[in-house]
């Protein structure tokens, strides 16, 4: 079976204490490294149950990521497209302190910047749908390959799979350490599962 394995990092203190995370490069924590061992344990244990070898592990570039793939203990090729949207000024600050306003304006247009944000949702869309389309070409030939991202550009990875773009960005939500998987094989994209975390729970 031909899949793209879309996983959110671990966690990081940022993420436990309600900051909007998005290119400040911080570590995962200790919760975070054992959230990245047992995804990795359960994509791989999937894949051999499936006769699907790991083609490749593609990460962001920023830390959390690198170390939530590292934990697969298999090569990790590095793909700038999947870096998490830049918020600009908004990063590091609570989720409770960005202004209203800038939530509603924010999710009324996909080419909306918040003040100082670099980057909008309608242009991570853009990036992270090229990377899915380039990666699902590999994943068709030699097996399944994981992309170990972020939130915004794991909804990214949703909205390209159903063919709705950046509609997925405020519709739906995405767990640390979670994985979505997108059957890429016989020319179709099919969302097969989305934030699965029942891996984090186990024995």
């Amino acid at each position: 079976m031909s899949d793209l394995v879309v996983a959110r990092h671990g966690r990081t203190a940022a993420n436990a204490s309600g900051l909007l995370l998005g290119r400040l490069d911080v570590p995962l924590d200790e919760v975070g490294q054992q959230q990245a061992a047992r995804l990795a344990a359960s994509v791989l244990e999937t894949a051999a149950a499936a006769g699907s070898p790991i083609a490749a592990i593609v990460s962001s570039p920023l830390e959390r990521t690198r170390s939530t793939a590292a934990a697969f203990g298999l090569p990790v090729q590095v793909d700038e497209r999947l870096v998490e949207l830049d918020y600009g000024e908004l990063d590091g600050r609570p989720l409770a302190d960005v202004p209203p306003e800038v939530w509603r304006d924010w999710r009324a247009d996909p080419d909306y910047l918040p003040p100082g944000c670099g980057e909008s949702l309608a242009e991570v869309q853009q990036r992270v749908e090229q990377a899915c389309e380039d990666w699902a070409g590999v994943a068709r030939v030699e097996g399944t390959v994981v992309l170990v991202t972020h939130v915004s550009p794991v909804k990214a990875a949703v909205g390209w799979a159903m063919g709705i773009g950046a509609g997925a960005a405020w519709t739906t939500h995405v767990d640390q350490a979670s994985v979505s998987r997108i059957t890429v094989g016989g020319g179709r994209r099919v969302l097969r599962t989305f934030n699965e975390t029942g891996h984090l729970t186990g024995p």
